[in-house]
């Protein structure tokens, strides 16, 4: 199981169990679960997909269908006994299965931490496996709260040891400067993939931003390597800044996605494409488009 181009493996414990979901859940032979066989306690039919379902198309119907109380525990307790009996494939099966539910609560203890954002990621995935493997009791209802409970309980700890007073041997030293605000997600990388995907921010300029934005990347090698000048970069890159701020605010990055809102983002996205396109054909042009 690799990354495949030649990638490097993450450095994040949560990234690199979501590229070991990926590679375990791609063609041409994905991990599977077939619901109709799944045990429950009522004699009522689940109401989940039916049939043999890949784990990515079964997770993201179950995050479309967050009331199903009843297939939702069906799932979780399929996937935990799994894990516990068949290994290390399934323990990473769970784990992608989750990872919506943990990239968010990582997010959020990160929020002004001032460690390094993979320790949270590091103890976020611990309690989660801690529970998955021995401490999950199977026969109580709520199994994927549970998880995600321990998990976020593991998380915090560290948070709460991060937040305890420290010692400063020379306060004068410590001179307030201009500085970026903390960020408000432990993974905006993923937020910025995710709002390029849903085409609030330009597609193209994705990973200009990760670049300079996060990585601090000097604009001018960028600019050039995109064939458009430093200022005309920078402007791109603050709309998206404003997009990407809205759409946080809104919930349009941090919850599940209307088909509405799709909608919506793709009209835009078409609009913006074609006024691009008619300021690269001329004045005249960009006023037909606008």
């Amino acid at each position: 199981m690799s990354l495949s181009d030649g990638q490097a493996w993450p450095t994040s414990h949560l990234r690199a169990a979501d590229a070991a979901f990926v590679a375990l859940t791609r063609e041409p032979a994905p991990l599977t679960l077939d619901c109709d066989s799944l045990p429950h306690d009522s004699g009522e039919d689940l109401r989940l997909p039916g049939g043999v379902v890949t784990l990515p198309v079964l997770r993201d119907w179950l995050l479309a269908h967050p009331s199903d109380y009843r297939g939702r525990d069906a799932v979780w307790r399929e996937l935990v006994l799994r894990a516990r009996l068949r290994g290390q494939e399934w323990t990473i099966a769970a784990v992608g299965m989750a990872m919506p539910a943990l990239v968010r609560i990582a997010g959020q203890l990160s929020a002004g931490y001032r460690g390094d954002p993979a320790d949270i990621d590091s103890e976020v995935l611990t309690g989660f496996l801690a529970a998955l493997r021995d401490h999950l009791d199977l026969t109580r209802p709520a199994l994927y709260a549970s998880l995600a409970m321990a998990a976020f309980r593991a998380g915090r700890r560290l948070r709460l040891a991060d937040d305890q007073p420290r010692p400063v041997e020379d306060i004068e030293r410590l001179v307030a400067a201009s500085r970026l605000p903390a960020a408000p997600y432990g993974h905006p990388d993923l937020l910025v993939h995710r709002a390029g995907a849903l085409r609030i921010i330009d597609e193209a300029d994705v990973q200009p931003w990760i670049e300079i934005r996060l990585g601090r990347r000097a604009p001018e090698p960028i600019a050039a390597r995109l064939g458009i000048s430093v200022d005309a970069l920078r402007m791109r890159l603050a709309r998206a800044d404003e997009r990407l701020t809205r759409a946080v605010a809104d919930g349009s990055l941090t919850e599940i996605t209307s088909t509405e809102v799709m909608q919506r983002t793709a009209a835009q996205d078409r609009r913006r494409r074609s006024i691009r396109a008619g300021r690269a054909r001329g004045p005249a042009a960009t006023r037909r488009a606008a």
